[in-house]
């Protein structure tokens, strides 16, 4: 052999081992692992537990010392019914509070003048046995509240409820996964990645509060709360 023929087979050689990967996998085995990605869906339905509702007052008077006075009275008594019946003072908020001047036109329809005061107060309390809800709004109105707005209803621990979704979007995932598989003649391999979002319960059922019942409390009906889970998950496939 020639020197010349020699060099050749060295510099060969040499452009070889440099196209090799550095860590020694071969050039298939360095390449990315191919993968399907499909989303899981999962939804769990149970019935709510405690409800959150608004209550409050507004008073009218020519001026606002007056209206202010009368929606004291008025919601000092809402306050006590909301206690008798056996609400927490943390499970009781403000929510809402308002002082607006009333408004008349002249004859002319172009001025304004003041004519009296409407203050508004309003809270939110929260109502853990649900078997109280209907005659909590027959007490509160009876005491005076004449604002009620939704009521909404929920649950207390969703926790466990999560835990179910997120189990059955995963089912849901493999599901789908297994079909598109079968239907590729491929083979699925490892889970390479899972991202989630969960939501959170949200109210069902909205109710007004009617009037007080002589012979029976206020109907109210719970319905159902749903929690979801949706999930998108990469397996390597074969």
């Amino acid at each position: 052999m020639t020197r010349l023929a020699v060099s050749a087979i060295g510099i060969l050689t040499a452009a070889i081992a440099f196209v090799e990967p550095a860590d020694g996998l071969s050039a298939a085995e360095a390449q990315p692992p191919r993968t399907i990605t499909v989303t899981g869906q999962g939804e769990v339905k149970a019935a709510p537990d405690e409800a959150q509702l608004s209550t409050g007052v507004v008073t009218q008077a020519t001026t606002a010392a007056a209206a202010m006075a009368r929606n004291r009275d008025a919601m000092n008594r809402v306050f006590a019914t909301l206690k008798s019946l056996g609400i927490a003072q943390k499970d009781i908020q403000t929510s809402d509070f308002t002082v607006s001047p009333q408004y008349a036109s002249d004859r002319s329809g172009d001025a304004q003048r003041i004519t009296g005061y409407q203050v508004s107060n309003t809270v939110h309390a929260t109502i853990e046995n649900l078997s109280r809800l209907g005659p909590a709004l027959d007490a509160l109105v009876a005491s005076g509240s004449n604002s009620l707005g939704d009521i909404a209803f929920s649950i207390r621990d969703p926790k466990p409820l999560e835990a179910q979704a997120r189990a059955a979007a995963m089912r849901d995932a493999i599901d789908r996964a297994q079909t598109y598989a079968r239907a590729g003649n491929l083979q699925l391999g490892p889970v390479l990645s899972i991202s989630e979002g969960v939501e959170a319960p949200h109210p069902m059922f909205r109710a007004m509060a009617m009037a007080p019942a002589a012979s029976a409390p206020t109907p109210v009906a719970a319905g159902e709360e749903s929690v979801s889970a949706n999930i998108t998950v990469s397996f390597e496939i074969r």
